[in-house]
């Protein structure tokens, strides 16, 4: 991994132990492969639920790219964050399809019932809400996905039943 110069400071310096190590481990792994900034996203964001805007500038070091760059792509994917999320995703699908079976109705029932909008995340650190366009479950639209577990034909009232499990023992 190139390391800073003689006059410019580290960028790790920042990095907790925990987020250096998976960002270095990200980057071992792919930064010899052409184009491998979505890998290191992807692998970092795997590793710790958010690419941290700390981790940017070791990023860019570390595979020649200027920090604008890593963070212009961070921030035109919807699907990395720069912020920690909540215990629990939860993805509304808003394409087409789950537009055509009225999910914007769904979308207006679990923003009101979990007093969120779209990137937020609740105060207790429970739930973050995402839009995403497309589950691949068109079929079954409107569509959701719940901590990676995928959801169809979902009503207000199946989806009240959804977060009621959510804590439950």
């Amino acid at each position: 991994m190139p390391t800073a110069g003689k006059n410019s400071p580290d960028p790790s310096s920042t990095l907790d132990a925990v987020t250096r190590d998976a960002v270095e481990r990200a980057l071992l792994k792919y930064q010899h492969q052409p184009g491998p900034l979505l890998q290191v996203l992807h692998a970092i964001q795997d590793a710790l639920g958010h690419v941290p805007a700390a981790a940017v500038p070791l990023i860019a070091n570390a595979l020649n790219l200027s920090r604008a760059e890593v963070h212009g792509v961070i921030t035109f994917y919807h699907h990395f964050r720069d912020h920690a999320p909540g215990r629990h995703i939860l993805q509304l699908c808003q394409a087409e399809a789950c537009r055509s079976m009225h999910c914007e109705q769904l979308t207006q029932h679990v923003k009101r019932r979990l007093q969120l909008d779209f990137g937020g995340t609740s105060r207790d650190g429970r739930l973050t809400l995402e839009p995403v366009y497309c589950l691949g479950n068109c079929a079954c639209a409107p569509a959701i996905m719940l901590d990676g577990n995928l959801h169809g034909r979902v009503t207000p009232d199946s989806f009240d039943a959804l977060i009621a499990a959510l804590d439950a023992p």
